[in-house]
């Protein structure tokens, strides 16, 4: 029904990094990775796993000339790492985070202007995607409680942007965590934003861990998700509330329909 896969940097962190993303895919499950400049990928290519989902660049923003020079730059290397791991989408958010996941330029507030520079860097990268042959998915952050003064944050800010490029190469990574804390009303928003969704990232709130532990209603969304016709990749980006395995068994159970 739904690919699943799971974040390497959130679960069996006890573990060094390569033996987390064996263990994930042992488990039945693709692996995604944040920031692969951190990571040894020849090391990560040994472990056989099946990655769906990398940050897609190191630095850069959408909206000052240098930042988007900046970030075309460096998702041309994170689209080198992807293809080391056959890797076939690249994430991106509304501006450079640093490693707390707070944007290295905040934004209070976001002008017209603004709108329109970001649309033109992110066609930019939509035409660098389709050269590549992998998709960009641009990710919706919450500012309430993990990544305040990041601009174009909400579900409806990254949907605007990516209707606006209309391109295959640009899809949402759409993150049910944070659009739960930003705007809730996650059923509508899925069917809403289907034809541009290009994965789907959840976690439970309070507390960002696997589904069931918060207020989610997560077999809900599943059985919307796969009535409107949804086949693509579900990832748990989230900490486990206890046990590792047993969070990843209630991550499966959620969406097994």
């Amino acid at each position: 029904m739904f690919q699943l896969a799971v974040c390497a940097e959130m679960v069996f962190r006890d573990l060094p990094f390569a033996q987390r993303v064996r263990k994930i895919a042992e488990l039945g499950f693709h692996v995604e990775i944040w920031d692969w400049t951190r990571h040894d990928l020849a090391e990560l290519q040994q472990t056989g796993a099946t990655f769906s989902s990398m940050t897609g660049y190191i630095e850069g923003d959408l909206i000052t000339e240098s930042g988007a020079q900046r970030l075309v730059e460096t998702a041309e290397q994170s689209i080198e790492a992807a293809r080391r791991l056959r890797c076939p989408r690249l994430n991106l958010h509304g501006t450079g985070l640093d490693s707390q996941g707070l944007p290295v330029k905040p934004t209070s507030s976001v002008t017209g202007p603004m709108w329109l520079a970001a649309a033109r860097t992110l066609t930019r990268m939509a035409e660098l995607g389709r050269r590549a042959e992998v998709v960009f998915c641009l990710e919706n952050l919450n500012t309430a409680v993990d990544h305040p003064g990041v601009p174009f944050a909400n579900a409806a800010d990254t949907l605007a942007l990516v209707k606006a490029v209309d391109s295959p190469h640009l899809r949402l990574n759409l993150d049910l965590y944070h659009a739960q804390i930003g705007e809730g009303n996650l059923i509508e928003l899925v069917r809403s934003a289907l034809p541009f969704i290009g994965e789907i990232q959840v976690a439970d709130v309070p507390g960002r861990c696997e589904p069931g532990t918060g207020e989610i209603n997560y077999p809900a969304i599943a059985r919307a998700l796969s009535q409107a016709g949804y086949r693509g990749t579900v990832a748990m980006e989230a900490w486990a509330s206890g046990d590792d395995e047993l969070a990843l068994q209630r991550f499966r159970d959620a969406f097994s329909i």
